[in-house]
């Protein structure tokens, strides 16, 4: 037996001490986490003995619940910033401007990762953000930066769980299949 079998094995063992019950709430917390989301709860749960449909969909359903709660969030937070926004300019007499002796705000330089995401979307609109943005960030980053941009939550939301599902289906499937040919 090689040291990763072992490892597996060692693993599993450990798992089977938790009652079977409680098991796919596990991988549902690990889905939850982000950067290991729907694919690393997933694999977590089939490295730990779980069937792989049930792994699968319980490591998905934590991570939708996860963007879920992000785009909720996110959500009511650009809402307040955004009133706040219209409430001063009304009350400064409509349109706030810069005298002439007064000097302009310094803007922030955007960083590197946030430049990318605004190419992605400028580039593939919220589906190909959605799809393939899991290849470079956190599905709950991609979510909250596009709620944050102003797009439709309920839309933002459907390309999420479509994002999830396609993800996490793709990963438990190459995990559940190495794990089937290390250990036979």
């Amino acid at each position: 037996m090689n040291p990763i079998e072992q490892l597996v094995l060692g693993f599993q063992d450990l798992v089977a001490q938790v009652p079977e019950l409680v098991q796919p709430f596990i991988v549902v917390l690990a889905g939850a986490v982000p950067f290991i989301e729907g694919e690393g709860g997933g694999a977590i749960g089939i490295i730990g003995g779980l069937n792989p449909i049930v792994a699968g969909v319980a490591a998905a359903i934590g991570n939708f619940l996860a963007v879920l709660a992000v785009v909720t969030l996110t959500a009511r937070t650009r809402a307040a910033v955004v009133s706040r926004r219209s409430a001063k300019a009304d009350g400064a007499g409509g349109v706030a401007t810069l005298e002439a002796d007064e000097p302009a705000p310094e803007a922030k330089p955007e960083s590197k990762g946030k430049r990318r995401f605004k190419r992605w979307v400028v580039r593939f609109g919220v589906p190909g953000a959605s799809l393939l943005g899991p290849a470079a960030i956190p599905t709950h980053f991609t979510a909250a930066m596009l709620v944050a941009s102003g797009t439709p939550r309920g839309w933002v939301l459907l390309w999420q769980a479509i994002a999830i599902v396609l993800w996490t289906t793709a990963i438990t499937t190459l995990v559940w299949l190495g794990v089937t040919a290390l250990l036979g």
